[in-house]
Formats: structure tokens, C-alpha cells, sequence
């Protein structure tokens, strides 16, 4: 039986994969229903001068699908794109195992990549 390689990745421009890996912290309530992840890109190759002000999206796909955030916060210096910041926020519980799926897939394309 032929496994077929799953497509993982993040995306600030639809059918481009940031190469740059981000720093991510993960952030719960209390009750463990609400978070954030808080994910920080030092840096970004996908981002330029040129076209960051069409960034309006962080994508997270994988083959359930997208998650996206409009969170997103530019750090940006004369010559380039410093920093890269962007949080998913997240509000229950099936959100948050949704979003370990994504994360665990993620992890996992680096590894065998």
C-alpha cells in the first residue's frame, strides 16, 4: 500500500510555504478551553518590502484543511522585514485539538523533510 506524503505548512501568500521556522508558544486559559498560539518568525522569507502590505492572513494547511488568523504584526527596519509576529487564538476544546493536529503534522514535515 502506497502511503500518500501529506501536504503541512504556513503561509502568509496562498501556495507558498514560509521556509523560515518560527518560534511558537502556546498559551492556555485556566480552564484550558481558551489559548493562543503565539508564533514568531525572525526571518521571513515570504515577506518583502515589496508586498507586505497585501499580507492580511497567517495560513496553517494541512489535509484537514486551513486554519487562519488576521493577527498578524510586522516588525520592519528601512532595509527588510525584521520580525514576523502572528497569533491563533483558539476557543474551545475541539478548536485547540483541531490546532494540535495541525501542529503535531507540522512538526512532523520537519523532521522527515
Amino acid at each position: 500500500m502506497t502511503k500518500i506524503k501529506e501536504f503541512v505548512g504556513i503561509q502568509f501568500i496562498k501556495g507558498e510555504n514560509e521556509k523560515d521556522l518560527p518560534e511558537i508558544r502556546l498559551f492556555r486559559n485556566i480552564d484550558g478551553k481558551k489559548g493562543q498560539a503565539v508564533y514568531k518568525f525572525n526571518k521571513p522569507t515570504t515577506i518583502t518590502l515589496e508586498n507586505f502590505d497585501s499580507i492580511h492572513k497567517m495560513y496553517l494547511i494541512d489535509n484537514e484543511g486551513v486554519l487562519s488568523t488576521k493577527k498578524i504584526d510586522l516588525s520592519i527596519s528601512e532595509e527588510r522585514i525584521m520580525e514576523v509576529k502572528s497569533i491563533y487564538n483558539w476557543d474551545s476544546e475541539k478548536e485547540f485539538e483541531r490546532f494540535m493536529r495541525f501542529a503535531k503534522r507540522y512538526a512532523n514535515s520537519l523532521t522527515t523533510n
